[in-house]
């Protein structure tokens, strides 16, 4: 059945309702305020009970019971009591401790640890009113090929945090025409199945983030795939100081405006 552009409209309202629900979910990326990096040496963080340090071996907590941190697990939270290691994996999502209707995030970063804070009172979350975007253009939606690489490829790039690098696994080509060039960007699997495509283009920094822009890609069908440009999503990085976004991957860069997608976000102080 061949999709009418009110079909495409139809969609990308009910895709585009559903992203900014995710976003205001009360620990959600507009939730977020502070983002404090661990050491070896024990100490007490702004704001939070406890005191806190990183190993090697994961991220350590000591606190009273009366202090009311809890680990959230499978079988529900435990709260902690004397001393209690973590070991979240590396650019994965973090461990979860509970602080009253707070969440702290603990997150590794290569070899670097971190704490992330998640208030439902944040002013950037208490204050979002959506996220601005391009009018929807049936020219953004584009067919293209994925050719797989023979096995996945490690790739290391940066991140907004300065200093910060991270590793990635790159799984193939994505090549589509745009403006009657053919253009390719490098493929990381989505994180929900599929593809992610992570790049810059001629808006960044004008009227998107400066960090480029991502868009989610469905499994291939026969090697053929559909990049949809109206779909373009900001890092998390455009919302929040305390994000620790990666960058794209080098080459992975369009010489046009890509006037598509989600715009610069409204910032809320």
């Amino acid at each position: 059945m061949t999709r009418t552009l009110t079909d495409l409209h139809r969609d990308w309202d009910a895709w585009h309702a559903e992203r900014e629900d995710q976003l205001r979910e009360p620990h959600g990326w507009l939730s977020l305020t502070a983002l404090h990096w661990l050491t070896p040496e024990p100490r007490a963080i702004d704001g939070l009970p406890g005191r806190w340090s990183a190993t090697p071996d994961g991220v350590v907590i000591t606190a009273a019971a009366a202090d009311g941190l809890a680990v959230r697990g499978v079988r529900g939270p435990r709260p902690v009591e004397g001393t209690v290691t973590l070991h979240p994996v590396n650019g994965l999502p973090g461990s979860l401790v509970e602080v009253g209707d707070r969440v702290v995030e603990i997150a590794r970063r290569t070899d670097e640890h971190a704490l992330r804070v998640r208030d439902p009172q944040a002013p950037t979350r208490v204050g979002f009113t959506g996220v601005p975007t391009f009018d929807v253009d049936e020219r953004w939606v584009l067919d293209g090929v994925f050719e797989p690489y023979a096995e996945p490829a490690p790739v290391t790039v940066d991140a907004v945090v300065d200093g910060l690098r991270h590793h990635l696994t790159a799984v193939g080509v994505v090549r589509f025409d745009l403006d009657g060039e053919e253009r390719s960007l490098v493929a990381m699997p989505g994180k929900q199945g599929g593809l992610s495509l992570h790049f810059r283009d001629a808006t960044n920094g004008v009227t998107t983030y400066p960090g480029g822009r991502s868009v989610q890609v469905a499994d291939p069908v026969d090697g053929r795939v559909v990049v949809d440009l109206n779909r373009l999503v900001n890092l998390p990085c455009a919302f929040t100081d305390f994000a620790t976004c990666p960058l794209p991957p080098a080459g992975n860069v369009l010489p046009v405006a890509v006037q598509a997608g989600e715009k610069l976000p409204r910032r809320v102080s």
